[in-house]
């Protein structure tokens, strides 16, 4: 049960980030399903669905979920519904033109998102991913409700074993929270400098390089 959940785990956020791009390209009815239940898990306080997986899995299946898995399949789950909600503003960004143009020298509408669409599209995504990558490390503090060894968790325990004033050692938290967030937002601002292309360092258009084997396909 344990390995099975994991694999889920796993792969989670590529599955609803390819939900992501089925909220434009699926079928209506499922589109629609699909920004339903995304829109269900973005209004979700995090906490609540910490609770959830913890408390309600192993009452309905009757196994235990570990403590670790519980709290990774939350934030999972929260984080990728907001990634799959940016996805879907990507992708419906890119001018239709952009379609018929790749419709329009042979490539299936498939191979028009994937060549064509989001090489565009994970441009104007890529702020949005990095603000919420910020907030999921943020909110790894809240796996301490149900007992995972995180450094919130962690620096508690330094702190009633020593018995030492509080400030010193939750002020080094929170530094180690602002070290990893500033050392990702840095990133994020150096890659979107590589995709700035025109002189005043805003991203320009992007040429679609398809490969041979798709316009021959």
């Amino acid at each position: 049960m344990g390995a099975h959940f994991n694999v889920v785990l796993d792969n989670l956020s590529y599955l609803l980030l390819g939900l992501g791009v089925l909220t434009v390209t699926a079928w209506l009815p499922l589109r629609w399903l699909l920004r339903a239940v995304l829109g269900f898990l973005r209004v979700i306080p995090p906490l609540l669905v910490i609770f959830w997986l913890y408390f309600l899995i192993p009452v309905l299946l009757g196994a235990d979920v570990p403590q670790t898995a519980a709290a990774v399949g939350a934030l999972a789950l929260l984080s990728s519904a907001y990634i799959a909600n940016s996805t879907r503003a990507g992708v419906l960004s890119i001018a239709s033109g952009q379609w018929q143009a790749g419709l329009s020298i042979g490539l299936t509408r498939v191979q028009t998102l994937r060549w064509v669409i989001l090489p565009q599209a994970l441009r104007l995504m890529t702020p949005s991913f990095v603000n919420q990558f910020i907030a999921l490390i943020k909110d790894t503090s809240l796996a301490y409700v149900i007992g995972v060894s995180e450094l919130t968790y962690v620096a508690s325990q330094v702190n009633n074993r020593t018995l030492m004033y509080p400030a010193g050692i939750f002020l080094f938290v929170a530094l180690v929270y602002f070290v990893f967030c500033l050392g990702l937002s840095v990133g994020a601002e150096a890659l979107m400098g590589r995709f700035a292309t025109d002189a005043g360092g805003r991203p320009g258009n992007v040429t679609a390089k398809v490969p041979e084997s798709a316009l021959q396909g």
